[in-house]
């Protein structure tokens, strides 16, 4: 067992006080250290760094799953290895590999083995080679498990210690206020050496909740932490982390004891050797997602939930009124912590951030629309009785087929102006590879799984899809190329780094713009995104470009006067205006 700081054990200890009160303290504190760090291993504080310099401007991750693109022949992972060396190379240094382990459905998130990767896809070595090339992000699937996995099996079997290992409840228990992601019943009736028992299923009925009030459950996820960090990760996202703690009679989401349980993995975090961040999934309203900073001790990055459904509006509607008022609102990242900024995820389109922000006409809008577009809706059943939607299965691209007017010809100007927008904003931006590729929705996906999200996880064959990126007339071309060529502008400013100052500005409805100032303030960049189909102009007066420097749109090069008549914008033309180009 390693030698435990006196610090690090202080901290320690006050929060298993706050988890497991009724624990033997001590003991559990040089466990946890134990799980954490085997022996021959060593911890050392590396403390926060003012700005954090675990991330800046030349951050972009790709979120891919290992088997997006397949051929047949190779494995997946080496495709996929291959596809970032020649298409991503200089352009975005990270990738978040999906679950990679074997799993029995919901593509990845119902976990057979967290010690494996699945054969189908390559092995631990594939995971290393990668890691060691681009900053690697994988999933610690926390919630669940599979109901095929060895755990289960020995649950029901009722072997020790698996047989505690599971979140069971009553029938006859109140569970009218546990808050709900699907429609399906919560509980799963199962037969086990013990008798008859009900297990909680938030999820699905194939992914069994975890029961963490046995310390024998985080002790478990604190090895498969440590056996992700040995094999090249270095941000690990907490899936589904806000539903972990279980407690009969509450809405079983956002306990205190997940809070705490996120703030000792941080705190591990903090003390290992090697940089690693963590990164919270907790698609949720966005002031319970901002929770999860916690006091900068918890996540160091959260994703940008809310972003999705409000870009989304705001390029159907052609105004970015609720896009400009929430993202006044929304306070810088705290020190040592950041946004991850995305459209695009292999889930769907989350609607539970956008409550509060859009009006309910308007998100039956923004339904109306994806449904027109060829989309598919998910609900989650409500605390209480009835149904919401959860979340708007489609792919980013078909998204952007058109207006609340219905189809138009701007599909690629406004799906780019979509991306550029999210480039533009605090926090490390990330780029799911069905958006980057400009993939339709994959119908067939659907009706082959029965599940929705497939519409947004097709397989491309890798030599049908060199075809067409070498094809300049495909959308797959067109939208690659001029994501990559944006990608690089902006990872080369350092007005752009995460933490860089922002400022929403108030100007003409349809444009999105912001002011971003680097951190030794010498470069200013006002980025400005037309959200609609029209022309528009902006008085140069109105962004207070400073006399005496040169401004410069980073996008185009054009010279941008201080004195002109005005700054003109085609329909869905973004410009970012520099003092430094």
């Amino acid at each position: 067992m390693p030698e435990i700081d006196a610090t690090f054990r202080a901290r320690l200890l006050t929060l298993i006080g706050q988890i497991y009160p009724d624990e033997a303290q001590d003991l559990l504190a040089d466990r946890i250290a134990e799980a954490f760090w085997p022996e021959g291993t060593t911890h050392r504080r590396r403390g926060r760094v003012p700005g954090n310099r675990q991330w800046s401007e030349r951050d972009a991750l790709l979120i891919t799953y290992g088997n997006s693109i397949v051929d047949g022949q190779h494995k997946p992972l080496d495709l996929l290895r291959d596809f970032l060396h020649r298409e991503m190379a200089g352009v975005v240094n990270g990738v978040h590999i999906l679950p990679f382990f074997p799993y029995t459905s919901d593509d990845g998130f119902a976990v057979t083995d967290y010690r494996a990767v699945n054969p189908v896809l390559g092995d631990w070595a594939d995971i290393r080679r990668i890691g060691s090339e681009f900053l690697l992000m994988s999933d610690l699937v926390l919630n669940h498990v599979s109901s095929a996995s060895k755990w289960f099996s020995d649950y029901l079997q009722g072997h020790d210690p698996y047989d505690k290992f599971f979140f069971e409840a009553s029938p006859e228990d109140d569970l009218s206020e546990v808050v709900r992601p699907r429609t399906h019943p919560l509980l799963r009736e199962v037969e086990t050496a013990n008798g008859t028992r009900h297990v909680w299923c938030t999820f699905s009925h194939d992914q069994i909740d975890l029961n963490f009030a046995n310390p024998e459950v985080l002790l478990e996820f604190l090895r498969v932490m440590r056996l992700h960090i040995d094999n090249g990760v270095r941000i690990l996202r907490l899936d589904a982390v806000a539903f972990i703690w279980k407690e009969v009679g509450t809405k079983s989401i956002h306990m205190p004891q997940t809070h705490a349980i996120v703030r000792l993995m941080r705190l591990l975090a903090d003390y290992a050797t090697e940089p690693v961040i963590l990164l919270t999934e907790t698609n949720v309203p966005n002031a319970e997602n901002l929770s999860y900073f916690g006091n900068r001790n918890e996540a160091h990055a959260v994703y940008n939930f809310s972003l999705p459904p409000l870009v989304l509006h705001a390029m159907m509607s052609g105004t970015a009124r609720n896009l400009i008022r929430w993202q006044g609102a929304m306070p810088p990242a705290q020190l040592g912590c950041a946004y991850l900024n995305f459209t695009a995820s292999h889930d769907g389109i989350g609607m539970r951030p956008a409550e509060g922000t859009l009006k309910p006409e308007e998100i039956a809008q923004v339904i109306a629309t994806v449904r027109s577009f060829g989309g598919l809706v998910s609900m989650r059943t409500l605390p209480g009785g009835g149904e919401s939607p959860y979340e708007l299965n489609i792919t980013w691209f078909e998204a952007m087929k058109g207006t609340f007017a219905g189809e138009d010809a701007h599909q690629v100007a406004r799906f780019l102006a979509s991306q550029t927008l999210v480039m533009a904003l605090e926090g490390i931006p990330a780029f799911y590879i069905h958006a980057l590729l400009a993939t339709a929705n994959d119908i067939e996906g659907v009706e082959k799984s029965g599940h929705n999200r497939a519409i947004n996880r097709h397989k491309w064959d890798y030599g049908n899809l060199q075809a067409r990126l070498a094809d300049p007339t495909t959308p797959q071309h067109v939208v690659l190329d001029a994501l990559k060529r944006r990608i690089d502008i902006r990872r080369r400013q350092r007005a752009f780094h995460p933490n860089a100052t922002q400022f929403t500005l108030q100007l003409d409805d349809r444009i999105f713009g912001l002011w971003r100032q680097s951190l030794d303030r010498d470069q200013s960049i006002f980025a400005l995104h037309n959200v609609s189909d029209q022309e528009v102009e902006i008085d140069p007066f109105a962004i207070n470009l400073i006399e005496g420097e040169d401004w410069v749109d980073l996008l185009t090069g054009e010279a941008i006067g201080t004195s002109a008549e005005a700054i003109r914008f085609a329909p869905y033309q973004c410009r970012w205006i520099s003092n430094r180009g």
